[in-house]
């Protein structure tokens, strides 16, 4: 018996996505059975730990499988897991509904590349394995019942477009996926998938490291001739862990980095260890080669399971990596913890905090050793993810040096390549103390900043800090190596020539020359700044805004703000060239008639050009525009 079915369409952009998924992008289609088995496994892990939660769970765990079953004659599939099952809800929700966030995304990109091999990886990110299906397969019919619920679901599609769901009232604990088989072309790697050794090889290939039997009726002759059909563990079931590394071959490696990542792309660095001692666990984590779409929102998810003995205990356990690690993919392997262990009870637990510091100093000494052993792998590291370690100089305290040691950044050294802060300090110039540095949006525009044009023309290097968690570690690192890091825009930043008494006799003397009119200027400008002096990073332009050494730099101050916090604004200094034609022409002016409304106005235009120049913004636009063109008209 069934309640009559409901027939729902697909969304548009999920409709698009899945015709350019099955037509478009997969090239090796053996792979929709790896997608398949690697959700019957996490069905499996999780009614375990569901059993092991809730002992008045009506579950059966007594085999705890995988069962492959295919059919010649009617041309069908099916992947049969006794694990978790579904609700129709949670049908409706995980199954109804292609890549909930990010579709549209994922359909921009892919219309921007023509690239197979580009756009497969592009679909990894997205974690639309169960689709898959619909490479192989006409017609998909899923039927599942969830632990402890008494009746089922069913979905069909076509996938062309609309999915028909109908409550069930007979239906087995766990989940069976059925595909009705495409034809066999070879042309388009179009296997027979009800061929037992077909299937038999994918499994081996993809899915021998699942630790749940993959069971399946097999064709056996016997010395005589006979054959007969008996069902059959097709795969090892070896944790790969657990075994030592000269064991273990690379493709292995491999497989098991996409079964647990559900990513299409090779991991840039596997890192497998063994802990013995006090604590004793196993590990095999993995550094992805790509960096998820989603590694900045909210809702991303870390990637280490944790497992006790070999027992799943959870997904994505935040205790044994820190969030700046977030994009690390991988397996824990406890041997003494509980299983009756839950999130809170892990963030208090001893062990788990030592497997924590010591995993975070694995995965930092892996990337230093790629840094010097492999820098194109590491630079692809980091441009991937050199944003995310940033994070950990806010809240990792005890491994900063190490983060700041495997950190790179953009400088004015090299156009192209990115430097170290290691390698920054050996160019550093007779005399300098500080490593100098910049912060804001793009490097164009630090880079072509008013601050940088002394540093630039007496050739000391600046670094260009231009990612959004730049402006925020640079307010609590003091130093690198004894070095300590100072903004060229922020503070005094001295670099005239001294003479033999350790005096820049010039500069007292402009100084002194410069007196009344800088003292009028931060009278008249008293609303917007707090001081007006002369500068000694400018050469060319005629005036920068800066910061005091303990000030808020304004990128940060709009990022608090965007973030809903009070900030009480902050005035900057304004600084003046003493050697440009418009600032010393002011000098004369203030010297010879006082203030006057044209001197006032240029006052109020050089402060203008100086927030405009370093890309802030000015709190009356439209008064500075009057102005400008007033002058302007003037000069005519």
């Amino acid at each position: 018996m069934s309640t009559q079915a409901e027939t729902f369409e697909f969304q548009a952009e999920s409709r698009k996505l899945l015709q350019l998924m099955v037509h478009a992008i997969y090239s090796n289609k053996d792979t929709f059975l790896r997608e398949l088995v690697s959700n019957a496994s996490d069905a499996l892990d999780k009614v375990r730990l569901e059993s092991f939660r809730d002992k008045d769970l009506e579950v059966d765990t007594s085999d705890p499988h995988i069962l492959l079953e295919a059919d010649r004659e009617n041309r069908t599939l099916t992947v049969r897991d006794n694990g978790i099952g579904m609700s129709r809800d949670e049908v409706q929700e995980l199954i109804g509904t292609i890549a909930k966030s990010g579709t549209a995304e994922l359909l921009q990109q892919l219309k921007e590349t023509n690239d197979g091999a580009a756009a497969q990886e592009l679909i990894g990110q997205f974690g639309l394995g169960f689709y898959a299906s619909f490479m192989v397969a006409d017609r998909v019919t899923l039927l599942t019942r969830r632990a402890g619920e008494s009746t089922g679901t069913r979905w069909d599609s076509t996938g062309e477009g609309t999915y028909t769901i109908e409550t069930v009232d007979e239906a087995p604990q766990g989940t069976a996926v059925t595909l009705h088989l495409k034809a066999e072309d070879q042309e388009d790697s179009l296997l027979d998938y009800t061929d037992s050794t077909t299937i038999t090889n994918i499994v081996k290939r993809y899915s021998d490291f699942i630790s749940w039997p993959i069971r399946m009726e097999v064709e056996r002759t016997d010395s005589e001739g006979e054959t007969t059909r008996q069902v059959e563990t097709i795969n090892s079931m070896k944790a790969l862990w657990a075994r030592p590394k000269e064991e273990v071959a690379e493709e292995e490696y491999r497989e098991f980095y996409k079964h647990i990542s559900h990513d299409w792309n090779d991991p840039l660095e596997t890192i497998h260890l063994r802990a013995e001692g006090t604590i004793e666990y196993q590990a095999l984590l993995f550094i992805p080669s790509v960096a998820p779409f989603d590694l900045f929102t909210r809702d991303h998810k870390r990637g280490v399971q944790l497992y006790v003995k070999r027992v799943f205990i959870m997904d994505d356990c935040e205790e044994l990596l820190p969030e700046y690690l977030r994009f690390v993919k991988g397996v824990v392997d406890a041997q003494d913890l509980s299983l009756n262990v839950s999130r809170e009870i892990l963030q208090q637990d001893r062990q788990i905090q030592m497997m924590r510091k010591r995993l975070v100093k694995k995965v930092l000494s892996t990337v230093k050793d790629m840094m010097s052993a492999d820098p194109e792998r590491y630079a692809k590291f980091w441009d991937q993810f050199g944003q995310a370690v940033k994070e950990g100089l806010l809240n990792d305290v005890d491994n900063r040096e190490q983060i700041l040691e495997i950190a790179s950044f953009e400088s004015t050294h090299d156009p192209e390549n990115k430097t170290t802060l290691r390698e920054y300090i050996e160019r550093m110039k007779d005399g300098q103390d500080s490593i100098y540095y910049i912060t804001g949006s793009s490097r164009s525009k630090v880079e072509n900043s008013p601050h940088i044009e002394a540093f630039r023309d007496k050739g000391m290097e600046v670094l260009l800090l231009t990612d959004p968690v730049d402006e925020m570690w640079v307010e609590s690192v003091p130093e690198f190596d004894g070095k300590p890091f100072q903004s060229i825009a922020k503070g005094q930043v001295d670099l005239d020539e001294k003479d033999e008494d350790g005096k820049d006799s010039e500069k007292a003397q402009q100084e002194q020359e410069f007196a009344d009119v800088l003292s009028w200027m931060t009278t008249k400008l008293a609303d917007d700044v707090k001081e007006v002096r002369l500068s000694s990073r400018l050469s060319t332009s005629p005036a920068c805004v800066v910061g005091d050494s303990n000030d808020m730099g304004p990128t940060l101050e709009k990022m608090y703000r965007a973030m809903g916090h009070e900030v009480p604004p902050v005035k900057r200094i304004l600084e003046v060239n003493p050697n440009h034609p418009l600032v010393s022409g002011m000098r004369d002016s203030y010297d010879k008639n006082g203030q006057s409304q044209e001197l006032e106005e240029t006052a109020e235009l050089v402060h203008g050009m100086a927030l405009l120049a370093e890309g802030g913004e000015l709190r009356e636009p439209a008064q500075f525009t009057s102005l400008l063109a007033n002058r302007l008209a003037r000069t005519l």
